[in-house]
């Protein structure tokens, strides 16, 4: 026997659709339309500051040649560098003619003496290197996509909880529906 599927029944009118079907519809509708339009607006409101913040990063940076002053020697084998960076001690002069000392991230295998670039911000202490355009792009849009998911799967959880107590509630009418019909005929069920 196939059975039919009637499709938008919450919607129309019919005599087995109650209140909280109605209520559902909306709640699903409401929460799908807020998820994507606002997972959109979050995702791209996200990517904008992310990529605003690195500009503001590289602008407040700038690149100064240093002098190494002890070899930049691996720890070892038993520690793995990422990177390929190890800290040392470099020494620069800044434009007003200040000399600076300070541990940097620095290649491995350097010798001392040789020249390596640091990056110094407005008040002469070093900084980590500044994202590329490229890479604050890349973080930008990461963030953005996190973001849309952040908040859409937040509307779509709390539209789920709201389907669970309409679901509760609808499942307690028909309770009351059954034995409000049972005790007319004068028998009790369950």
């Amino acid at each position: 026997m196939a059975v039919a599927r009637t499709r938008w029944w919450r919607w129309r009118r019919n005599p087995l659709r109650r209140g909280s079907d109605l209520v559902e519809a909306w709640v699903v509708l409401s929460a799908w339309v807020f998820a994507l339009v606002g997972g959109v607006i979050a995702g791209v409101v996200a990517a904008h500051a992310i990529e605003t913040t690195a500009e503001r990063q590289r602008a407040g940076v700038s690149a100064v040649s240093a002098v190494l002053v002890e070899d930049a020697e691996s720890d070892g084998p038993a520690r793995v560098v990422a990177d390929h960076r190890v800290w040392a001690t470099v020494r620069w002069t800044t434009p007003d003619g200040r000399t600076h000392t300070e541990q940097a991230r620095v290649p491995v295998g350097s010798r001392a003496n040789s020249a390596v670039t640091v990056w110094t911000d407005d008040e002469g202490r070093i900084t980590p290197e500044p994202l590329t355009e490229e890479e604050s792009r890349l973080h930008g849009v990461a963030g953005g996509v996190l973001a849309a998911i952040g908040l859409g799967g937040t509307v779509l959880g709390a539209a789920w909880i709201v389907r669970l107590s309409l679901e509760r509630r609808r499942l307690a009418e028909w309770d009351a529906e059954w034995e409000r019909i049972d005790t007319r005929r004068g028998g009790k069920t369950g």
